[in-house]
């Protein structure tokens, strides 16, 4: 899947200055400000343990946006061509490299510190507001939009919403003011579901505390073999070299029917 595909898929939008909410005038600072910003909130450090696993691919889809439109040349060809070169971009990258290479390193302390400031303020407001908007009401939604646990924070977010319906402020989607209980306890139950999927799925791939590096590369990893899956079909098709996958599963295939022969 291409960058502007996963623009779509984890943001809502293919459009990269949408992604960052800037407008396409948007100065080098604003950029990078943008970028700051918007990582420190799906840091994969500092969200629950359901949620981990995406945050880390939108933390690597953020680093690859930021390098486009950090960089006049790319953002250039972007800007007129709204299309981005695939073949320039490496997801293999360590993108927390990346990252620290551009701000300080983000502490404990840095990610309490934000939530503190996040939580309550006009911004957590507005991205609510924009959340039930676009989700019309629903909390299914809404939550999945959500930086921090989703759980925990449930019923506070209703009360806000609740009051901005009071005060005109959004109107009263049916999918928010008459959800059912059996829908809220759907939602309960998948997230808490998800939460032990992303335990178990850490403890196989032997992810420690502090393991935000290691997610990338095992993901980094997994998405390389992909592609060169994605390449192998095509050259299979078409013609072509053979990648290292191909000569990866080759050979796994050659030893399996070798095995077979013996038994």
């Amino acid at each position: 899947m291409g960058l502007l595909q996963l623009c779509e898929q984890y943001f809502n939008t293919s459009n990269l200055y949408e992604v960052f909410q800037i407008p396409e005038k948007a100065t080098e600072k604003e950029v990078k400000k943008a970028y700051h910003k918007l990582s420190l909130k799906i840091h994969p450090d500092r969200v629950s343990e359901d949620e981990k696993l995406e945050a880390t691919e939108k933390f690597k889809v953020l680093g690859a946006v930021h390098a486009i439109l950090s960089d006049k040349e790319k953002r250039a060809i972007y800007d007129e061509t709204k299309c981005v070169d695939e073949d320039d971009l490496s997801f293999e990258r360590d993108w927390s490299v990346y990252w620290r290479g551009l701000f300080k390193t983000v502490t404990v302390e840095d990610i309490i510190a934000y939530e503190k400031k996040y939580i309550g303020s006009q911004e957590e407001k507005d991205d609510l507001k924009s959340a039930y908007l676009n989700g019309k009401g629903d909390m299914d939604y809404i939550l999945d939009q959500y930086q921090f646990d989703r759980l925990e924070h449930e019923s506070r977010i209703k009360e806000i919403l609740t009051e901005m319906i009071e005060n005109e402020e959004i109107p009263a989607y049916k999918k928010f003011t008459n959800e059912s209980n059996k829908k809220r306890q759907k939602r309960t139950a998948k997230i808490k579901k998800e939460a032990k999927e992303a335990e178990e799925l850490k403890s196989e791939l032997g992810l420690g505390n502090n393991s935000l590096e290691e997610m990338i590369k095992q993901r980094q990893q997994s998405r390389s073999i992909e592609m060169d899956s994605l390449i192998d079909d095509i050259a299979a098709k078409y013609g072509g070299k053979k990648t290292k996958a191909t000569k990866r599963k080759t050979q796994s295939e050659a030893k399996g029917s070798k095995r077979k022969r013996k038994n």
